[in-house]
C-alpha cells in the first residue's frame, strides 16, 4: 500500500517542480526590467565604496574592488560581442576607469550595449545552439549566464563593502 502512495506524490512533486521551473522563465520585457535593476544596483554599488577604497581587496590573490566592479562591465560588453550577435561597440570593453564617475560611466556603456545586443535577439536566436567557452549552449543560456556572472562579482564587490564597516546598498530583487 505504501508503495502505491509513493508514485502519486512523486508524480505530483515532478508535476509541481516543472511548473515552478517554468515560471521562472522570463520574457524580454520582464528580463529587461531586470537588466535596469541590475544597472542601478551596480551602480549604488559603486557610490557605496569611498573613494579611497577603490583599491581595496580582501587578499592578495583577490581582484580589488575597482577590479570587480570593471570586470563587470567589461564581461557584459564581451559575452554580448562575442556570443549574443552584439554589433561593434564603439569604446574599449577591457578599459581601466579609475575614479567613481569613469567607472559608472563604464557600467552604464556596457548595460546599454548589453541591453541593445540582448533585446534585439528574437526567439530563434535565443533558442539557437552555440558553441562557447561553457560548452554547447543556447543562446538564452549565455544570457542567463551574463547575469548570473554580473551578480557573481556585485556580490563579491559587495562584501569588500562590507569588509570595511560599510553598509552596502539594500538587495534589489526584480
Amino acid at each position: 500500500m505504501k508503495k502505491n502512495a509513493i508514485i502519486p506524490s512523486l508524480t505530483f512533486l515532478l508535476l509541481m517542480s516543472g511548473l515552478f521551473s517554468a515560471q521562472a522563465q522570463t520574457n524580454m520585457e520582464e528580463f529587461m526590467a531586470k537588466w535596469e535593476n541590475s544597472r542601478a544596483f551596480t551602480l549604488e554599488t559603486i557610490d557605496a565604496m569611498p573613494d579611497d577604497l577603490l583599491d581595496y581587496q580582501p587578499h592578495e590573490s583577490a581582484m580589488s574592488f575597482k577590479e570587480q566592479v570593471t570586470h563587470i562591465g567589461g564581461a557584459i560588453a564581451s559575452l554580448s560581442k562575442g556570443f549574443l550577435l552584439g554589433e561593434e561597440m564603439g569604446f574599449d570593453p577591457e578599459a581601466k576607469p579609475q575614479t567613481k564617475e569613469e567607472m559608472k560611466g563604464f557600467i552604464n556603456q556596457c548595460y546599454d550595449y548589453g541591453k541593445e545586443t540582448i533585446s534585439a535577439l528574437g526567439e530563434e536566436e535565443m533558442n539557437e545552439k552555440i558553441d562557447s567557452f561553457a560548452g554547447k549552449i543556447t543562446r538564452r543560456q549565455m544570457v542567463g549566464l551574463v547575469d548570473d556572472h554580473t551578480t557573481h562579482h556585485r556580490g563579491a564587490a559587495i562584501s569588500y563593502i562590507r569588509a570595511n564597516g560599510i553598509e552596502p546598498p539594500a538587495f534589489r530583487g526584480l
